[in-house]
């Protein structure tokens, strides 16, 4: 379980045992997605609603659909054609959306520390989707339960996360998750695209890709982050996909049941080659299933905090019956503010 939070907003602050609960939670929900009839009446009564104030195709698809599948009410903002466009504030925005009776919020934002903001203000329980360059904790978690499912276990793997460190807030969840729970992470890529004190984190820093891979049981591959990065980080991306992609030649370092992982959307032919991304090793497209059941699981825990929800049966099904309005008297938890981390290349 994720003991008496009412948030979900990063994996730094997780303990071990919370994330093992979520991993768990989202293998009943893998269970149910299966099933001829992927649907579950846990969340019945609920509403929760996406605020995505980026673009998003997978994250914000996924999350409706975890919703619709747990039957909770769901409703999506945009900032496009919203009263955001007139000048309203990310809080008046959230809180006249709460005002409408909602229960759990999914935020994605530009700024950092966006989620733990609103989750000082709001009652309803607040999903991070995303902030700025700092956490993207759905996303780790559903990387590192993809690894569980074909591994068997975190504990002792090599895992490999290459690419665009600095921008990358998929690289911050993962690490954090993955470091927690044992694994050995190393890092590669441009030395202006990691964070100059990224052995803070606990990881390896390889000299180059190839480097990296070896011996891996894992590759995370990432891509550039064209909309947060300053111009002449790298000379162009022929010279970025010779030095930093990941080719068929350069996978052949690792192990041979490695796993080719990218969180998306994938720039083919630059960090990673048309015949990796669609290889026997590639288990990108079931990232994507796998997302649906971890956040399915995130949901279902985090309302179950508001006294909504049954437990997972042991077939793996979360069976709950109508549980009616959720009550919102929770006290907001006291969460500090996260500033923007620090983007200064390394040397």
């Amino acid at each position: 379980m994720i003991a008496n939070r009412k948030d979900l907003l990063g994996l730094e602050d997780l303990s071990a045992d919370e994330i093992s609960g979520i991993l768990d939670t989202a293998r009943s929900m893998r269970e149910v997605l299966d099933r001829p009839i992927p649907k579950v009446p846990s969340l019945r009564g609920l509403t929760a609603a996406n605020l995505f104030f980026e673009p998003s195709t997978r994250t914000r698809l996924s999350f409706e659909l975890a919703e619709k599948r747990l039957s909770a009410d769901t409703v999506n903002f945009q900032t496009s054609g919203s009263s955001v466009s007139k000048g309203e504030t990310l809080r008046d925005t959230a809180c006249n959306i709460q005002a409408m009776g909602i229960h759990l919020v999914v935020v994605r934002h530009q700024a950092s520390g966006a989620p733990h903001y609103l989750a000082r203000v709001l009652d309803a329980g607040v999903i991070n989707a995303g902030d700025g360059t700092h956490e993207h904790p759905t996303q780790g978690l559903l990387d590192i339960f993809t690894m569980r499912e074909h591994k068997g276990r975190i504990q002792g793997l090599r895992v490999a996360i290459l690419g665009d460190i600095l921008h990358s807030r998929v690289a911050r969840s993962n690490i954090w998750g993955l470091v927690k729970l044992g694994a050995s992470v190393t890092i590669a890529g441009p030395t202006t695209m990691m964070p100059a004190d990224v052995e803070r984190f606990g990881v390896e820093v390889a000299p180059n890709v190839d480097a990296a891979i070896e011996g891996a049981d894992v590759v995370n591959i990432l891509r550039i982050q064209l909309e947060r990065q300053r111009a002449g980080l790298y000379p162009s991306l022929r010279e970025y996909s010779r030095v930093h992609g990941v080719t068929r030649e350069r996978l052949r370092r690792a192990k041979p049941d490695v796993l080719v992982m990218h969180p998306g959307p994938m720039n083919r032919g630059v960090e990673i080659a048309q015949d990796v991304a669609d290889g026997e090793h590639s288990v990108i497209l079931e990232q994507v299933t796998n997302g649906v059941a971890v956040r399915m699981a995130v949901l279902y825990l985090l309302a179950a905090q508001k006294g909504a929800g049954d437990p997972p049966t042991d077939s793996g099904a979360a069976t709950g019956g109508s549980t009616g309005a959720a009550t919102e008297t929770h006290t907001v938890e006291a969460t500090k503010r996260h500033d923007e981390p620090t983007l200064s290349p390394r040397r």
